[in-house]
């Protein structure tokens, strides 16, 4: 789901579950509307062992209108400062290909695109250069290594846990 971020512990009670609700509750939510939205919410607040575990921020930037449609305005570059002074660490909703993202990559994630695959270094080289290819190695998609962006998801999460926004009464009947 692209509105939760999971622990590898409640994943693997979702999957492996020994109680069976979260497969239960899976067969239910397969004939609800806007499903994605509530599964993972209800699983855990059914699940005595993850009941206290949510922290009541979406780490998002979104932008509404005002007052709020369904869908929420599309991002471009005037909202990128807004949007980096958020420390937010995702952000929707951006039309394909919108300046923004490059700048995004650029100025955030620090990275450059090169067709189809991300630069891991940038040449010195001269001769790269002359040839087109900026890039002295390329990064392999596959491999996933922790970089700046998520040393920043890091203390931010540490920061809401720590600023008391672990809620305990997130799961009310």
């Amino acid at each position: 789901s692209p509105w939760v971020i999971l622990s590898r512990a409640f994943v693997e009670h979702c999957i492996q579950g020994s109680d069976n609700l979260p497969r239960k509750l899976l067969m239910y939510f397969a004939n609800v509307a806007y499903s994605m939205e509530s599964y993972f919410q209800t699983v855990v607040c059914n699940s005595p062992e993850f009941q206290n575990t949510t922290v009541n921020n979406d780490l998002r930037y979104i932008v509404w209108d005002n007052p709020p449609g369904l869908e929420p305005l599309f991002l471009n570059q005037s909202h990128f400062k807004a949007m980096v002074k958020s420390r937010a660490a995702f952000a929707r909703k951006f039309m394909e290909d919108d300046p923004v993202l490059k700048k995004v990559d650029k100025r955030i994630l620090k990275r450059v695109q090169s067709g189809q695959w991300w630069c891991s270094s940038r040449s010195g080289n001269k001769k790269n250069k002359l040839k087109g290819d900026a890039c002295s190695s390329w990064g392999d998609i596959n491999v996933v290594k922790p970089g700046p962006s998520a040393t920043r998801l890091k203390s931010l999460v540490a920061e809401l846990i720590l600023e008391d926004k672990l809620y305990s009464d997130q799961c009310k009947f």
